[in-house]
């Protein structure tokens, strides 16, 4: 079976666990060969150069959770990190000072900036870094050309509106001060590879994540030739809802919700996806058992979302073949 998940952050590399502890595939393995596929199409709207170095997060943070390597407490970035670089950079007074790079995944970045002043694609440069994680599971950026988020807040110095890279507003702001949209910087010239456009045409099954729907999932789809793939592939759509009764299951998904006038409910962002059926992408949307969604041409069910581990993490998955109708574990 060929899955195919979108997918971006702490969240969704977590969910991307839960698919190959059910299906035997990556750390999960037990020596035989299943033939199942797992591919991440993988959000880079966070995707930001600091310090003279391209930073992927989100293709990071998958490859880290999936080869063995993340910080378990953090949730991204290298177990056993050092902060030696970092504290000789403030030293120097370099900015930005309020993004750290660890010692270890300095490397990372460093290793894949030369790659792409080389001329190599980030997809080729993702392939590369992945040999040396084995994540079992094939990470694609969504689109090899730059496509960043940005968003638009009012300066908490001259209370001037300005737009600031999704980074800043992440980890400098915490995403407290005024926010009045989000943009994709770079979208109305980036397209879809070859590689994900296959990864969902020729899927078996199309999930999407868990992960946050304005700021993960929504950069991918701003992405030319997204929606058309998903709108075309002959697998079932399957979405899960980030919202728990009335909250993001982490994250700020409330807030950036807020900001572009949706409910933070189940309903509200299964609305938000829209049925394929219709002009949006869903076949399915899976709520957490307790919440409720009625969406025109989308077929709901409930079940326990909370990933709390990748054995309950694979139920929930489980779940979501049930509904598309095919099989897997």
């Amino acid at each position: 079976m060929k899955v195919t998940v979108l997918v971006g952050g702490v969240g969704g590399a977590r969910f991307l666990l839960g698919v190959q502890k059910l299906l035997g595939l990556g750390q999960f393995a037990d020596g035989s060969d299943s033939g199942d596929e797992l591919t991440a199409v993988v959000n880079v709207g966070d995707d930001a150069w600091m310090h003279g170095v391209r930073i992927c997060p989100d293709l990071d943070t998958c490859m880290y959770t999936l080869g063995g390597g993340v910080d378990p407490e953090r949730g991204w970035g290298h177990r056993d990190e050092t902060w030696n670089a970092m504290a000789e950079l403030a030293r120097y007074g370099m900015q930005p000072d309020w993004f750290s790079l660890g010692d270890r995944d300095l490397a990372t970045h460093l290793v894949r900036t030369q790659s792409l002043r080389a001329g190599y694609r980030l997809t080729q440069v993702t392939a590369a870094l992945c040999e040396r994680w084995q994540p079992g599971a094939r990470l694609l950026p969504v689109t090899d050309e730059p496509c960043e988020t940005h968003v638009v807040i009012t300066d908490p110095a001259d209370d001037s509106q300005r737009a600031v890279h999704f980074q800043e507003w992440w980890v400098r702001y915490r995403a407290e001060v005024p926010t009045h949209g989000f943009g994709f910087v770079g979208s109305e010239k980036a397209t879809a590879t070859p590689e994900v456009v296959e990864s969902i045409t020729g899927a078996d099954i199309v999930l999407i994540a868990p992960s946050n729907p304005v700021v993960s999932i929504g950069p991918i789809l701003a992405i030319g030739g997204i929606r058309a793939a998903l709108r075309s592939t002959p697998a079932k759509i399957i979405g899960y809802s980030p919202i728990i009764d009335g909250k993001p299951l982490r994250g700020m998904a409330d807030t950036c919700l807020n900001v572009i006038g949706v409910d933070t409910t189940a309903a509200a962002v299964g609305k938000h996806y829209g049925a394929r059926s219709g002009t949006g992408i869903l076949d399915g949307w899976l709520v957490h058992d307790g919440d409720d969604a009625q969406i025109d041409g989308v077929t709901v069910r409930s079940a326990p979302l909370l990933m709390t581990d990748p054995a309950t993490t694979a139920e929930m998955v489980r779940a979501g073949l049930d509904l598309a109708g095919v099989g897997g574990g």
